[in-house]
């Protein structure tokens, strides 16, 4: 992997783009080359965080922090309360307008906001990766995941079908018709600053609705920067704005948007916070879709091919600093293979280095935030409380930090792979999901065992086995295999695609985005009895003395 030489590399060049954390210095040149490619000012004035047609913003300033330098990127001006519910009125009188607009018009638009994307995709790949802090490559893929839910959605404009259903009467035909639903409000989480709110979008403006987004309080230049592009494309299209608002802003901005009258919200985040949106919306009987904790397993058999599972594991556990909701968090071996495969992935993680996310090679960029940080440092210590064996990884959580330069600003810290004395579901350490770098382990003899401790969690969102025996695939997959959302064989927990809609069960939320039938969620259904007879007969045989 050269790693001797990656990490020269890496410390050189992060070496030479470093700046201090005193906010009153200017940008370095790394950070002010990516903002001004996106048209973000550098000049250290505050940004406005408010689009609803226009501009704006007077409420609390936010800064936005680079995970890799501690610098500040950007001061953003928030949502004040007025301004939060002025965008709210005007993205439902957008509403009104676009809903009237026919569907294959709103693929061309959407058309156009896909070509738009994709002219600025390394730039804005950039961006994500400069202030969420996952690599390059990664910060572009995810672009990429926007720009191809624009192609699904513009084929989806021209095939948003109801349905015509036999009637029992004569002369009677029943339909099932989807209607644009109105106004969704998307919170989206930073560890996906760009992605997950394509999904919604695309599907949202392909059903005829507007769009309000609440970004997360730590990523708003990503989502200035995406909403900036999209409001050039609307503006061509003559369209309001306001069909793809943006509010920036913190916990309130967040309460008051999920306690408006918005028709759908789309919330990612934690399984604690997506508890309190599912019921303020419930209240009121909104629809909601949650995208919340993962935990997710990877089991690998005695005849898997290790040539696939080890680094198809050591991708989902350290890909994105496992800050994904689909990282690989728990790895169940078999016996027969559990001291092999263990051999092999510390090899790996021996290998990997930490460096600066928007150079090329690098594997291993920081956390998102200290906040991150010290749920590592926690876990890592808790680990060590319980006498788990760490393969790989510090001693304790405070050693996990990289401190030395030029990492010692950021959120560096060593993956961590971990065997536990007891593989008990109902314990801490396998039932809480962790948002880090840290990958337990436990050793099974039969498939049975290792599903029921795959199954034994409160979340369900990704799961992955890894076998050759058509047999084991068959029982994975059925009605005694893995209770997850995603359900996969012979491919890592992480890195799904967008033709297939995402989500997850149980305390995950039983949300359902991107492609499949997760469309229908973002229309109304209505069920259309048409009489085109002489004759009005009442269903089921009804005779209510009216001669019909």
């Amino acid at each position: 992997m050269l790693v001797a030489q990656r990490s020269r590399l890496v410390y050189n060049k992060l070496r030479l783009g470093h700046t201090a954390l005193r906010p009153s210095r200017a940008l370095s040149t790394r950070a002010s080359n990516v903002l001004s490619s996106l048209s973000i000012p550098t000049s250290g004035g505050e940004i406005s965080g408010v689009y609803d047609g226009e501009w704006k913003g007077s409420g609390e300033v936010i800064e936005s922090l680079c995970p890799t330098t501690g610098e500040v990127l950007g001061r953003v001006k928030t949502g004040s309360p007025a301004e939060v519910e002025n965008a709210l009125g005007k993205t439902r009188e957008a509403y009104k307008y676009f809903r009237n607009i026919p569907a294959p018009r709103r693929g061309e638009i959407l058309r156009q906001i896909r070509d738009a994307l994709s002219s600025k995709q390394e730039a804005l790949g950039t961006l994500v990766s400069l202030e969420m802090g996952k690599i390059r490559t990664e910060g572009i893929g995810e672009v990429q995941e926007f720009v191809d839910i624009c192609d699904y959605a513009v084929g989806l404009s021209r095939m948003m079908n109801g349905r015509v259903v036999a009637s029992e009467r004569p002369g009677h035909s029943i339909l099932e018709v989807a209607n644009p639903l109105g106004v969704v409000a998307v919170l989206s989480a930073f560890n996906f600053p760009v992605a997950v709110y394509g999904w919604n979008l695309a599907l949202s403006l392909a059903a005829g609705n507007a769009t309000i987004w609440k970004p997360s309080h730590t990523t708003p230049l990503c989502a200035i920067a995406v909403t900036s592009i999209i409001s050039k494309v609307l503006e061509e299209n003559r369209v309001p704005g306001a069909v793809a608002g943006l509010i920036t802003g913190g916990k309130d901005v967040g309460t008051r948007v999920v306690g408006s009258d918005v028709d759908l919200v789309s919330f990612t985040g934690s399984e604690r916070v997506g508890k309190i949106v599912g019921q303020k919306v419930a209240e009121r009987f909104g629809k909601v879709i949650l995208e919340l904790g993962g935990n997710n397993a990877a089991i690998v058999m005695p005849d898997a091919d290790l040539s696939l599972a080890v680094p198809g594991v050591f991708f989902g556990a350290v890909g994105t600093a496992g800050q994904r909701c689909t990282s690989t968090r728990r790895l169940f071996l078999h016996r027969q293979i559990a001291d092999e495969f263990l051999d092999k992935l510390r090899r790996l993680y021996a290998s990997i280095q930490p460096g600066d996310p928007l150079v090329e090679g690098t594997l291993l960029g920081p956390l998102h935030s200290q906040d991150g940080v010290s749920t590592y440092s926690s876990t890592v210590d808790h680990l060590k409380s319980i006498q788990a064996e760490i393969i790989s990884g510090p001693s304790s959580g405070s050693e996990g930090r990289y401190t030395q330069e030029p990492f010692g600003s950021g959120n560096f810290v060593k993956p961590v792979v971990a065997v536990p004395k007891t593989v008990d579901m109902s314990e801490k350490i396998w039932r809480e999901e962790t948002f880090a770098p840290i990958l337990n382990v436990g050793v099974f003899d039969e498939i049975e065992q290792a599903v029921e401790w795959n199954n034994g969690v409160p979340q369900g969102l990704s799961s992955s086995l890894w076998t050759r025996d058509m047999r084991n695939l068959g029982r994975w997959i059925g009605p005694a295999g893995s209770d997850c959302g995603i359900v996969n064989v012979n491919a890592g927990t992480s890195g799904a695609e967008i033709g297939a809609s995402f989500g997850g069960n149980k305390s995950t939320g039983w949300g359902r985005e991107s492609g499949g039938d997760a469309w229908k969620q973002y229309v109304r259904w209505s069920a259309c009895t048409i009489n085109f007879s002489d004759k009005a007969p009442l269903a089921q045989g009804v005779n209510f003395g009216t001669g019909n």
